[in-house]
C-alpha cells in the first residue's frame, strides 16, 4: 500500500441547510485536486436526492464524489458505519494524493470524524434485522421496554418515540452483551490530530438563509420532488426510517394523501427547514471550532464568494506545502 501524505488536510465544511456548502465543496476540490466526500445523513439515501439536496449529476461530474446515495431507503444509516466509510474515503484519497473535502450539515457526524467516536464493533446483518422485525411485529413499545430493562440509562436519556437510536441502542445490546451506556464511557476512538483538519463554516444571516430555504423548496418542487415524494411512499417504507423523515417527505406525504393542498405542504416543509437550520447553527455555536467563517451564502457567482475562495485556498497551500501548485 503506498505511503500516505500526512501533509495533505482535511477540509471540513459545516453549516446549515441551503447554505451553499455543496457549492464550496466543489469549488475547492476544483482547486485543490480534491475528492467531495458526503458528511448528510439524508444524501447518503439513492431514493431522495432532490428532497436531500444531492449534488447534481453534472456537478458530480466535475469532481469525484464519494458517499452520496449509497443506500437503499429502507436502510437505517447510522454514524458509525458512516465514519468507517468516511475514513476509508479520506485515505483513500490521501493515498492518491488527492485532498479530502468532507461536507455537510450533520453535526453529529462531524463531531465523530474530528474529535472521534466510541469504540462499538460493527453491528452484524443478522442482528439489525433480528431488531427490524420485532419493530415491525411488535412495535416499538416492546424495544423500549427491552432497552429499559437492559440499559435503564440510555432508556432515561432517550425519547420513548426515538426509532433510530432505540434500535440501534438495542442491537448494541444484543450483539455486543453490554449496554451503550457502557460503551459511551469508554475513551474515544480517534486515528486524527487537530492538525489534519482545516475546519470551514457558512454562517449566513438568519433572514437571507431563510429566504434561500423557501426559494430552494420551490426549486425542489419543480425539479419533481412530489413525484420523488409518490414513488418513495409507494413502498410502503415505515415512516421511522430516516429517508421517510427527510425534510419535505413528511409534508409532502400529507398533500398526496389529500389532507392539504400542494401550497399548504410546501409551507409546513419550508417552516420545518427554518426550524432545522435553527437547530443546525445553535449545535455549530456550540460545538464546531471553525478555522475559517464565511458570514454568507456561498456562491461564487458573487464577489464575496470568489474572494472567500481565493482566500482560503492560499492559506492552506501556504500551510500545507503539498497543495501548492
Amino acid at each position: 500500500m503506498p505511503s500516505v501524505e500526512v501533509n495533505i488536510p482535511i477540509i471540513v465544511i459545516a453549516g446549515p441547510t441551503a447554505s451553499g456548502k455543496s457549492g464550496l465543496a466543489l469549488a475547492l476540490a476544483e482547486k485543490l485536486n480534491g475528492v467531495v466526500i458526503n458528511a448528510d445523513s439524508m444524501q447518503v439515501y439513492k431514493d431522495i436526492p432532490i428532497l436531500a439536496a444531492a449534488p447534481s449529476t453534472e456537478d458530480q461530474a466535475r469532481v469525484p464524489h464519494r458517499l452520496y446515495g449509497i443506500y437503499d431507503a429502507a436502510v437505517r444509516g447510522n454514524v458509525v458505519d458512516w465514519l468507517a466509510l468516511c475514513r476509508n474515503e479520506i485515505a483513500s484519497a490521501r493515498q492518491k494524493n488527492k485532498t479530502p473535502v468532507v461536507v455537510g450539515g450533520t453535526g453529529f457526524y462531524l463531531e465523530a470524524l474530528i474529535s472521534g467516536a466510541t469504540p462499538i464493533p460493527e453491528t452484524p446483518p443478522a442482528i439489525r434485522q433480528e431488531v427490524a422485525d420485532i419493530f415491525q411485529n411488535e412495535g416499538l413499545e416492546e424495544l423500549y421496554a427491552y432497552l429499559q430493562q437492559h440499559d435503564t440509562e440510555t432508556a432515561a436519556r432517550l425519547n420513548p418515540h426515538d426509532t433510530t437510536r432505540i434500535c440501534r441502542a438495542v442491537e448494541i445490546i444484543k450483539h455486543t452483551g453490554l449496554p451503550l451506556s457502557y460503551w459511551h464511557r469508554q475513551p474515544l476512538n480517534n486515528i486524527y490530530t487537530a492538525k489534519d483538519f482545516a475546519c470551514i463554516r457558512i454562517k449566513p444571516p438568519r433572514d437571507i438563509l431563510c429566504e434561500y430555504i423557501g426559494k430552494r423548496f420551490d426549486a425542489m418542487l419543480a425539479a419533481g420532488a412530489v413525484a420523488e415524494t409518490r414513488t418513495l411512499i409507494a413502498r410502503g417504507l415505515s415512516d421511522s426510517l430516516p429517508a421517510m423523515r427527510a425534510l419535505g417527505v413528511q409534508e409532502l406525504k400529507t398533500y398526496l394523501e389529500n389532507r392539504c393542498t400542494l401550497e399548504e405542504a410546501a409551507e409546513l416543509a419550508k417552516c420545518h427547514s427554518r426550524q432545522y437550520a435553527k437547530r443546525q447553527t445553535t449545535w455549530f455555536n456550540r460545538r464546531f471550532a471553525a478555522d475559517y467563517t464565511l458570514p454568507e451564502i456561498f456562491s461564487e457567482n458573487t464577489g464575496a464568494g470568489e474572494h472567500f475562495l481565493y482566500e482560503i485556498v492560499d492559506k492552506l497551500q501556504k500551510t500545507h506545502k503539498f497543495l501548492a501548485k
